[in-house]
């Protein structure tokens, strides 16, 4: 049977299990949280985002999962400079115009932050003469540093992205820097809509 685990990847760690950085920098992997053999990423997520990430031993469901072509639905939650307008929120719902052409329509609602939420380290940089916002957005395809560029497309960049759920799975009670097995049979089950 195929292993699928969950992380709650901290903060400035590498997607990968090895750095092939510059020589004499250490910068933390995913080995640093996980002593799993065989197993690999589903997917990326930046080294500048936090949040779930799914890790797998089977090429099918890691395919399944990263694919684009399978839309899997993919939730974050974007700390954005700014009082986000409903006119952002709008042109985020619609779709919006980046480099490599027009996005698929997200959902997004402007959300509190959360209480559960752990603190980052470092700390997102904090100006009193600018507000920030909190948004939970959907999408349902994996551009490189989509979200980031979408908020900055509607004029609020983001100062930090957590990723809350992958298709049927989520983050939910997964501490931060932790990790958990999850059900590879829920990648072929329709997730339902929240």
């Amino acid at each position: 049977m195929a292993r699928l685990i969950a992380l709650n990847k901290p903060f400035d760690v590498l997607s990968q299990f090895t750095d092939k950085g510059t020589e004499g920098t250490t910068r933390q992997t995913l080995s640093d949280f996980i002593n799993v053999p065989k197993v690999y990423p589903a997917g990326r997520l930046d080294r500048d985002s936090e949040g779930l990430l799914l890790l797998t031993d089977d090429g099918k469901l890691q395919a399944r999962i990263s694919n684009p072509r399978h839309k899997m639905e993919k939730t974050y939650l974007a700390q954005v400079e700014g009082d986000l307008s409903e006119e952002a929120m709008a042109a985020l719902r619609r779709g919006v115009e980046l480099k490599d052409g027009m996005t698929r329509p997200a959902r997004a609602k402007r959300v509190s932050e959360p209480d559960w939420l752990w603190p980052r380290t470092p700390p997102v940089r904090y100006r009193k003469s600018v507000p920030d916002s909190w948004l939970e957005l959907t999408i349902s395809e994996g551009r490189n540093r989509q979200v980031r560029r979408m908020t900055a497309a509607v004029g609020f960049p983001t100062l930090r992205l957590i990723r809350l759920s992958i298709g049927p799975w989520h983050l939910n009670g997964l501490e931060h820097g932790a990790w958990r097995d999850e059900d590879p049979n829920m990648a072929w089950t329709p997730s339902k809509k929240r």
